[in-house]
């Protein structure tokens, strides 16, 4: 019965720290989900070339972060190893708050950190460097 007991102890103890999740850092990009797609590395042409990548992240515009459109869709961040995450509602805002902000036309890299969930990041804090 002890060991039943301790075995039963020890699962809900993994169970329990598998299930929280830590808050990791990310570096990259901010980006609109709508312009997300365009700078997803693809291969196109003929002959066939690289496309979209890191290259396309750093050259989106603050002017098109901040069109209607770009801000309804939310905000992201593209990172270095070509990957784009969706940003929770919260952290959507403080990238909006962050970009206005920012004098930068161009190249919105940023720090954050935050909780990966899936595809989405629930942001807890966001720094333009």
């Amino acid at each position: 019965m002890t060991t039943l007991l301790r075995s039963f102890c020890l699962t809900a103890l993994f169970t329990g720290l598998a299930a929280t999740a830590s808050a990791a850092q990310f570096k990259g990009v901010i980006i609109d989900q709508t312009c997300s797609a365009k700078a997803e590395l693809r291969l196109a042409g003929v002959p066939q070339t690289l496309q979209g990548g890191m290259i396309v992240a750093e050259a989106h515009t603050r002017e098109c972060a901040l069109m209607p459109a770009c801000q309804k869709s939310g905000y992201g961040i593209f990172t270095w190893d070509n990957k784009f995450f969706k940003f929770d509602e919260a952290g959507s805002r403080k990238a909006l708050d962050a970009i206005k902000a920012s004098k930068k036309e161009d190249d919105l890299e940023v720090e954050v950190t935050g909780e990966l969930q899936g595809d989405v990041i629930k942001v807890t804090a966001l720094k333009l460097l």
